[in-house]
């Protein structure tokens, strides 16, 4: 694994652990020196560059969006399941959303509280993962993944006439959708786009022939990476209008990205916004760590990786969204600094997205 903020803080906390435990000790050193070490250890913390939006609650995977001149933001939603953590993501065993809203980014952040629970989706099993929200049509689009009955993952939708909900889920996930991360964006044409998918715990590499195979792998490390899905939404917004297509990422010699490219391919938390008319594809590359995007000339792509928007975040993973609001544009990401680190308790912020004059991003540390 390469040097992560996560094992910096980890380190801290088990010094600090230590301290704690060694405070009712004598010490030949004298009490000086405990002094100085805590002082030592507070200074090695990484200090974050934000504050969570809220505190009384964890929670990660923030989708942003503008709905009648506010923020709102649909983020899932993390507890202590009291799983054992794995690399299948068990862990992450959340069964309802909260959404969040704010009038101006770094005022007061609303919790309208519980917006759709899991007991109240006819098709599902568990763990309510990312969602995003659209609108249209009069009517607001809740879209979440969710394992079925089976402890497949699909997605689905509800639907609400407030932008914060309540929502009532549809009694099926929408057909042809698998996997996890649903993000949808609406172009300046009207027209909707779904995109979705997720390695590892999302359940993509089990759908590279096609079909589900509980068995299916990553491919080979010169192969291809595997690819985020698309496919433009019906007019109703309930079903796809169209097969599901690949989602290609080059890079700036027009060649695929590799399996072996974990530094630059895809994992998951895919994202899409327009810039000066431009469509910015962006994604996490997962066991990295990174924040990444690339640009392409339509909803489709093909996108040609351009760089980082986000370094590595205390807690492994990292999930965004950009909006822009007010005459400027925002990154809401997560970390795990306000549980101490743990992997599956994080907590949404937001920091101001700068874009560089020709178009490209620059990329943001969450820490000082």
């Amino acid at each position: 694994m390469r040097n992560h903020p996560l094992f910096k803080g980890a380190y801290v906390l088990s010094l600090t652990f230590l301290l704690t435990n060694c405070q009712n000790k004598k010490s030949d050193s004298g009490e000086k020196d405990t002094v100085k070490l805590k002082a030592d250890t507070v200074a090695a913390a990484p200090q974050p560059v934000s504050e969570p939006l809220v505190t009384h609650i964890y929670t990660a995977d923030p989708s942003a969006h503008v709905f009648n001149g506010k923020l709102y933001i649909y983020p899932s939603h993390d507890f202590e399941a009291g799983i054992p953590e794995n690399d299948l993501g068990d862990h992450f065993g959340m069964q309802d959303y909260h959404i969040l809203s704010m009038d101006s980014v770094g005022g007061e952040v609303k919790d309208h509280g519980v917006a759709l629970d899991i007991k109240d989706i006819a098709w599902a099993g568990r763990q309510l993962w990312a969602p995003d929200a659209a609108f249209a049509n009069g009517k607001y689009y809740l879209y979440f993944p969710a394992k079925d009955k089976k402890d497949v993952f699909r997605i689905g939708v509800a639907v609400s006439d407030k932008p914060e909900g309540p929502f009532k889920a549809e009694p099926e996930p929408i057909k042809g959708t698998f996997s996890i991360d649903p993000a949808v964006f609406t172009d300046t044409d009207g027209k909707s786009y779904i995109y979705f998918g997720g390695i590892w715990g999302g359940q993509l590499q089990r759908w590279s022939s096609g079909q589900y195979d509980e068995q299916g792998k990553e491919r080979q490390e010169e192969e291809p990476a595997l690819s985020p899905k698309i496919a433009r939404l019906s007019k109703n917004m309930l079903s796809l209008a169209e097969p599901v297509k690949e989602v290609k990422i080059l890079d700036k010699e027009g060649k695929e990205l590799l399996t072996k490219d974990h530094e630059r391919r895809f994992f998951e938390a895919s994202w899409m916004h327009k810039y000066n008319g431009k469509y910015y594809f962006s994604y996490s590359t997962g066991d990295t760590h990174f924040i990444a995007y690339a640009i392409g000339d339509n909803p489709y792509g093909p996108f040609t990786y351009q760089g980082v928007i986000v370094n590595p975040v205390i807690g492994w993973t990292n999930h965004h969204s950009i909006v822009e609001y007010k005459g400027k544009w925002y990154l809401f990401y997560h970390d795990s600094s306000l549980s101490g680190g743990k992997t599956h308790l994080r907590s949404v912020k937001v920091a101001e997205l700068v874009y560089n004059p020709d178009g490209t991003i620059q990329t943001f540390n969450a820490y000082k």
